[in-house]
């Protein structure tokens, strides 16, 4: 008797150790708005000026962060007053966005200023039905 206890302790234990395993390894990934307006000092640039800026400051750090940080950008002064542009960045290491963000800070992006950062949201895709899973498992 005491050896059955013992292999069904043992393999319960070994049960949760995989599901936690299992769970730790599966990430969602983060979606992080990053809301921007244009300023004048980028504005007042041509835009061969904007495409080198790009192509020499930005793009290097786009490639850095690759791995695991995609981003994309977009413009939107034609339908919003205050949010001339953003970017959509998709990462499963919030790690690596901050040495994303930091990397842009070292840039006029940031200093000069190019852009006034008005927001920055995160999220992730249909996080409440992990929740949902996660409180049914709880009530077990």
């Amino acid at each position: 008797m005491k050896r059955l206890t013992l292999i069904l302790l043992l393999a319960f234990s070994l049960s949760a150790y995989t599901q936690k395993q299992s769970d730790m390894k599966i990430k969602k990934p983060y979606t992080i708005l990053v809301l921007m307006n244009a300023s004048p000092q980028w504005l007042s640039l041509t835009r061969e000026e904007r495409s080198k800026f790009v192509e020499k400051e930005l793009t290097p750090i786009f490639t850095r962060v690759s791995k695991t940080v995609s981003i994309q950008l977009f413009d939107s002064e034609y339908f919003h007053a205050s949010v001339s542009d953003f970017m959509i960045v998709n990462t499963t290491s919030l790690d690596d966005y901050k040495m994303f963000i930091e990397l842009l800070r070292d840039t006029k992006v940031y200093g000069t200023p190019y852009f006034e950062i008005k927001d920055i949201i995160v999220g992730q895709e249909n996080l409440f039905e992990d929740f949902n899973e996660r409180f049914k498992k709880d009530k077990k």
